[in-house]
């Protein structure tokens, strides 16, 4: 009797390994998981400091994998940021520079190589869901960039309808609105659509119900790609201004109505973390929450906070562009890991290049593959040689390399050293003659050759 229990004992076992094999072949490449916010301050989160703001989710994120404390945005506004994130190179390599606005040319130039496009030559189901911002003309949307599908806002969402947009027939109008007063050229700021693929199917959009929508969206996805390899990037519309939270969340956070945009981002992130355990994905997948760039500087309580940095949006302080980001990989990223080496947004794209042996674009990449920060390994950042830099539009205004940074503007020159002074708050441009000259050059030489890259978006 003994003998046959032990004989099926170890039938069992071979065929739930045999299954277990099965399954991690048909998904042998890791998901990938993207959460980008927008306009989130650097201490906007439970684990970077925030003392009034809950967000027990990306804390419990951090404790099961890694908190990055010197992770950049490559720009501190918000259409070049995505176009840095999604390509792996500064924005004005890739010709973007500037915010772009509905109803006026140009977006993201379908020549560069997105992850999207990338993970797509791997087979990966990819999804784009909320805000998109690198053009809204149907050339230049998500499913024109490698993106199966998209659901969100085409831009900001204090900005106005493209009036020229293809709109759904089973379209939902809102607060009186018809097709003919969206088709008017009259700017509307705040009554923007909500679009699907490339068809308005709401307008206005009841933005209180966005973080919701979207991560509802963000769970189908997931769970109708489960059995293979998926890529979603999910980019919250908020915390942007104007700000908006559901009934659920409003009213809940000491720190007000900001407060309770954050706590319901947090929610959506426990909400996709969950889904992803609950189907056995949470050790084949990488995600990341991370922002676009820094907070609003606005006085009545709803921007955030980029403290202890200094500066804001817009701004290449450090508040501008030091930007929050964790990531968890169960079984693959150490649990409760911290690394303060540099690292990027641009970053992402040759990592995941890395993780899923998936080709290189052809043209010059800034970003570095930091798989081995993220794996917890004591390395020097892949930026340690060749600096960070920081643009401000097309103005190449800063350089980090290693703790110290040079601040080059109509101001004057500004030099810090960021391990003594995170806050920069004192210039010691003067007593450190050599070293202000060498990053002023590596700067220069940097710009002249980002600008020959650059001559085929003139």
């Amino acid at each position: 009797m003994q003998r046959i229990k032990l004989v099926a004992f170890i039938i069992t076992a071979f065929l739930s390994c045999k299954t277990a094999l099965i399954a991690q072949n048909k998904n042998s490449k890791p998901n990938i998981v993207i959460v980008f916010t927008d306009d989130q301050g650097y201490q906007d989160v439970g684990v970077f400091g925030s003392p009034l703001i809950k967000t027990p989710n990306l804390d419990k994120m951090a404790e099961k994998g890694i908190k990055f404390t010197d992770f950049y945005s490559a720009s501190p506004v918000c259409s070049p940021s995505r176009a840095a994130l999604l390509t792996g190179s500064y924005p004005t390599r890739v010709g973007v520079p500037v915010v772009l606005w509905p109803n006026l040319p140009g977006g993201l130039p379908t020549e560069e190589l997105t992850i999207a496009d990338m993970l797509k030559t791997q087979n990966y189901a990819t999804a784009c869901i909320g805000k998109w911002h690198l053009g809204d003309k149907e050339e230049y949307m998500p499913t024109a960039q490698g993106f199966d599908m998209y659901y969100g806002i085409p831009y900001s969402n204090d900005m106005s309808v493209y009036p020229k947009a293809k709109v759904s027939e089973k379209v939902l109008f809102r607060e009186g609105m018809t097709i003919d007063s969206l088709r008017q050229k009259k700017w509307r700021g705040g009554l923007v659509p909500l679009t699907e693929q490339n068809e308005i199917i709401e307008y206005p959009v009841d933005q209180s119900t966005l973080t919701q929508r979207y991560t509802k969206k963000a769970l189908e996805f997931i769970n109708e790609n489960k059995e293979d390899p998926f890529f979603l990037y999910l980019a919250h519309s908020m915390p942007h201004v104007p700000l908006y939270a559901s009934a659920e969340f409003k009213g809940k956070s000491k720190r007000g109505l900001y407060g309770d945009v954050i706590q319901e981002i947090d929610w959506s992130m426990g909400k996709i973390l969950e889904t992803l355990e609950a189907l056995k994905l949470d050790e084949n997948t990488l995600v990341i929450f991370t922002s676009d760039n820094g907070p609003w500087n606005l006085k009545n309580g709803h921007g955030g906070s980029a403290l202890p940095l200094r500066g804001y949006k817009f701004q290449t302080y450090e508040g501008g562009m030091r930007v929050p980001m964790i990531a968890q990989w169960k079984g693959a990223i150490p649990a409760g890991t911290v690394c303060s080496e540099v690292a990027s947004t641009i970053d992402l794209l040759p990592t995941i290049a890395h993780l899923t042996n998936s080709d290189m674009p052809e043209e010059i990449v800034d970003g570095k593959n930091i798989w081995p920060l993220l794996a917890g390994k004591k390395k020097a950042s892949p930026h340690k040689k060749d600096g960070f830099f920081y643009f401000k539009e097309s103005t190449l205004e800063a350089v980090r390399k290693g703790d110290w940074k040079l601040r080059w503007t109509e101001e004057g020159i500004e030099l810090y050293n960021l391990a003594e002074d995170v806050s920069e708050s004192q210039n010691l441009a003067e007593a450190h003659p050599k070293i202000v000259q060498k990053l002023i050059k590596m700067m220069d030489e940097f710009d002249a050759e980002l600008k020959t890259d650059n001559m085929r978006y003139q």
